[in-house]
């Protein structure tokens, strides 16, 4: 089977090339892809700092580099939830909501160009199977987890 005779190639492509397109465009304004995603999935009253990856579809752990990055360049804040003195939430300062807006303007320019150019009928369909895909890697995910449990 040839690369690109599967899901995954065209999926993968496809990834690169928005992730190409949204680094070039965050570089004019100093920051990167994986900076303006994350400070897109930060609330305006804070997150907790162990909801972020999950919301963003990522492990947690991963993004302890970019966050610390993000709060070295004072893009964000932590603190400690004035409810619960154990969670910490992470804020956006007046710079890391300027580049909020900055990545939000792309994401929509980028958007707004595909709806243009595929059309909804498209897109509904994508958004349909890509769904389906998802519920398949979870379910995949699933019982290797469930195997891997149950032979420790």
């Amino acid at each position: 089977m040839k690369p690109e005779d599967t899901i995954d190639f065209h999926i993968r492509w496809a990834w690169h090339g928005i992730a190409r397109m949204y680094n070039i465009e965050a570089a004019k304004y100093d920051t990167t892809m994986s900076v303006g995603q994350t400070l897109l999935n930060i609330d305006v009253e804070g997150t907790p700092s162990t909801k972020l990856g999950p919301k963003m579809g990522m492990e947690s752990r991963s993004l302890t580099r970019i966050l610390k990055s993000m709060e070295e360049k004072g893009l964000i804040y932590k603190k400690a939830d004035t409810k619960d003195k154990r969670m910490v939430r992470i804020f956006l300062t007046e710079a890391g909501i300027a580049k909020r807006e900055v990545s939000k303007e792309a994401v929509i320019k980028l958007n707004s160009a595909i709806h243009e150019k595929i059309g909804k009928t498209n897109l509904k369909t994508f958004f349909k199977v890509i769904k389906k895909i998802n519920h398949i890697l979870d379910e995949q995910a699933s019982k290797k987890n469930g195997a891997k449990q149950r032979s420790n």
